[in-house]
């Protein structure tokens, strides 16, 4: 036994997590992986040079399973712990922003095959790269993935990641599916699937009972939002003037900056994501990033700020769609938030969906699973 399998049983035994055999049997698993990381000669290496070839990397790991199972935190742990300089972790989702902009980069420099530079690329230098949410929904990314990551592992990548869906339901019922089929052959071949389905939804456990459209805008709905952010991230509330903020990669080469972001957790304000020019990209671009946003400063709606409602309804589609849990503090229920002016008739969809997003059915779904 030695780190991510330590680490999983001190976080039991402080009461921070309930004991769950399949989270502690999937921490077993990544503390292989973490020593067989370990074990490889590092590059540059006497041992590494005495091999005469690379050395072959460890089997990667995939956890599966529904909202709030633990996935994210195993993986971290692993991340945190494993002793290697050569690692990365990044939303798969943000990844593949990520690959299609270099691909745009090599053809036009009309790169004999683009695919195998970008994969060249984004695997060199790299043993462990660690995705969050693997969820494929765009035929774009689907049609090739299969041969980006045959390419990227033959550069002795190990490869950890986690979704909300088994191999064979990913890109379920998608266009030229049969096309994506490699790909989950290829998953199922070199990496250990684990699953996830405990009783337990801890996501939902750390919320509790507490309501998630929290009226009126003030000191005590803040308060109540900073506790639900620091319970749904564990992030130690005594270095609460220290949590990191990220800049989310939107399509075209912008960002957005979030000003707290913490393990698929994100903290706005509505001046900020409403209040300023912004479109159905952006909106969806932090959908797909992350599973819980947190909102505050809603004010009334109507025609003095007809700008921003319409931002608002375009953000609460796109994270309804995508399965995005929402807590926010406003200046009235959702009912009431717009009900004089020429978009108040129109709000009336907005509103039914602010009142599901808040039901035990939706806080139950998985992030992007609609």
């Amino acid at each position: 036994m030695t780190k991510v399998l330590t680490r999983y049983r001190e976080l039991v035994a402080a009461g921070e997590l309930r004991l769950d055999p399949e989270q502690e049997a999937a921490a077993d698993r990544l503390d292989q992986l973490a020593q067989q990381l370990e074990a490889v000669p590092r590059k540059g290496s006497i041992l590494w040079r005495a091999l005469g070839r690379r050395p072959e990397p460890p089997r990667g790991v995939y956890l599966w399973g529904g909202v709030g199972r633990g996935k994210s935190m195993l993986m971290d742990l692993l991340f945190d712990c494993v002793a290697i300089r050569r690692k990365r972790r990044v939303h798969f989702h943000e990844f593949m922003l990520e690959v299609h902009e270099r691909l745009n980069v090599e053809r036009q420099k009309n790169t004999e095959d683009p695919l195998v530079a970008v994969a060249d690329a984004l695997a060199d230098d790299i043993r462990l790269l660690a995705f969050d949410e693997m969820v494929v929904n765009n035929p774009a990314d689907a049609m090739i993935l299969s041969r980006l990551f045959t390419e990227m592992m033959r550069h002795g990548l190990s490869v950890v990641a986690t979704s909300n869906r088994p191999p064979s339901d990913l890109y379920k019922d998608g266009l030229n599916r049969e096309l994506f089929l490699p790909f989950i052959a290829l998953i199922e071949s070199g990496m250990d699937v684990l699953a996830l389905n405990g009783p337990v939804d801890y996501r939902l456990d750390r919320l509790g009972s507490m309501e998630t459209w929290l009226v009126p805008n003030g000191a005590e709905a803040t308060a109540q939002l900073s506790a639900a952010f620091f319970r749904l991230t564990d992030y130690p509330v005594e270095d609460r003037a220290r949590v990191p903020a990220c800049d989310l990669p939107v399509q075209g080469g912008r960002q957005i900056h979030v000003p707290k972001c913490v393990k698929g957790v994100a903290v706005f304000s509505f001046k900020r994501l409403c209040g300023e020019a912004r479109g159905a990209p952006d909106y969806l671009a932090i959908a797909h990033r992350f599973h819980t946003i947190i909102l505050v400063g809603i004010p009334r709606l109507g025609p003095d700020n007809r700008n921003e409602a319409a931002r608002f309804v375009t953000l609460v589609d796109a994270l309804y769609e995508n399965r995005v849990k929402l807590l926010a503090a406003a200046d009235a229920e959702p009912d009431d938030l717009y009900i004089v002016g020429d978009g108040a008739f129109e709000f009336e969809r907005t509103a039914s969906r602010l009142h599901e997003m808040a039901s035990d059915e939706y806080l139950a779904e998985g992030h992007g699973e609609h």
